[in-house]
């Protein structure tokens, strides 16, 4: 493998495939990520940097061509929105709970208090109860 071979691979790594979103350009078998190879390469082959390579995607197709968009403020929410949505997830889980655990809580009344004074005596072997 030459030094562009291996230059472009570890470019290829560091960039997302458009289409598939989930897997680097190097990984892909879309016709898309081809073309994005083919581009990436004939960019290194006019001489251009990595940076140079990298701005000019980032400028056609924004940050998310990035494998690992920087952190700034345009790109916070694909990095916090996971998990801000799982803590707002586990606030209004811990809410519900609160609010059934609330509701659910036994209230005695006389009925209750007359069937469990039946029963002891039953238990006990009292046989005078009368039905």
């Amino acid at each position: 493998m030459s030094a562009l071979d291996l230059r472009l691979k570890r470019l290829e790594a560091e960039l997302r495939c458009l289409v598939c979103q989930n897997q680097t350009l190097a990984d892909s078998n879309a016709d898309l990520a081809d073309d994005l190879r083919r581009e990436v390469r004939s960019l290194a082959l006019a001489g251009k940097s990595d940076d140079d390579i990298k701005a000019y995607l980032v400028a056609r197709y924004g940050d998310f061509v990035l494998y690992k968009p920087p952190v700034k403020p345009i790109t916070w929410m694909l990095w916090f929105g996971p998990f801000a949505l799982l803590a707002g997830g586990g606030a209004l889980w811990w809410v519900v709970l609160r609010r059934r655990a609330r509701s659910i809580t036994p209230t005695a009344t006389k009925a209750d208090t007359a069937g469990e004074l039946r029963a002891r005596k039953l238990l006990n072997g009292e046989d005078d109860v009368a039905a």
